[in-house]
């Protein structure tokens, strides 16, 4: 700290810290919209910071605590007001314990990867990221206005998907991120287009665009561990029979 401190990856990351404060605000004020935008809005700069940091060597011990407090309060703090707000206020003292638990298994989850990083922690992530499982509960806010106009009613679907998806923050499931992506070497022509044609998509109409892909991220990553699973039952079997 004597040293100083890099202006540019900490500033991205306090940009991520005020949209999820922001977020945390306009859903007190009932703007739900704006709220689960500002998650999307979040995400951007949680993937900036990390990258900025690795590409100019500015990677600090301070920096990923205060990455880490940051990814707290916007995956975290502000997807659970914000669906308690939205969803699970009629539910009472169980609609906030959910909440809560929400914000819990995302304070566990972000934990243990700091503990993991550089030993266990392999390329893919150990449990869904935080910013994964904020990303498909702000998604599915946008795509709901898309479609409907109305605050949802006592919805027990909602309730349960907030804990199915606070379960995976914790769970040992395998679940793919960004930093898999090394965007200092060089890539096969294909990923190019393939991202122009994600952006297309997104430009196209971004809430049912968002909404898709949060879901295809859910359901491919776990189909991916239900493959992975019946893979090492059955390499466990051909290794009993061959003793």
């Amino acid at each position: 700290m004597k040293k100083g401190v890099y202006v540019l990856p900490t500033t991205l990351t306090l940009c991520g810290l005020f949209c999820g404060f922001y977020s945390i605000l306009a859903a007190l004020k009932g703007n739900y919209l704006y709220a689960a935008w500002a998650i999307m809005i979040a995400n951007i700069f949680d993937g900036l910071d990390g990258w900025v940091a690795r590409l100019t060597s500015s990677t600090t011990r301070f920096g990923i605590e205060l990455d880490s407090l940051s990814d707290l309060v916007a995956f975290g703090v502000a997807p659970a007001v914000m669906l308690y707000m939205w969803a699970l206020t009629p539910f009472g003292r169980v609609g906030w314990a959910v909440a809560f638990m929400f914000v819990a298994c995302g304070a566990l989850r972000l934990a243990r990867y700091n503990i993991q990083m550089g030993s266990t922690e392999s390329r893919s992530f150990t449990g869904m990221p935080i910013p994964g499982a904020a990303t498909i509960v702000a998604a599915s806010v946008i795509f709901y206005y898309e479609i409907c106009e109305t605050l949802p009613a006592k919805n027990y679907f909602i309730l349960i998907f907030t804990i199915f998806l606070a379960v995976l923050m914790v769970s040992t499931l395998r679940f793919h991120g960004a930093k898999e992506l090394d965007f200092s070497k060089r890539k096969p022509f294909w990923i190019l287009v393939a991202i122009v044609i994600v952006l297309v998509v997104i430009v196209i109409h971004p809430p049912i665009a968002l909404f898709l892909f949060a879901m295809t991220y859910l359901i491919g990553g776990i189909i991916e561990n239900v493959f992975l699973y019946y893979k090492k039952r059955k390499q466990i079997s051909k290794a009993g029979a061959a003793q």
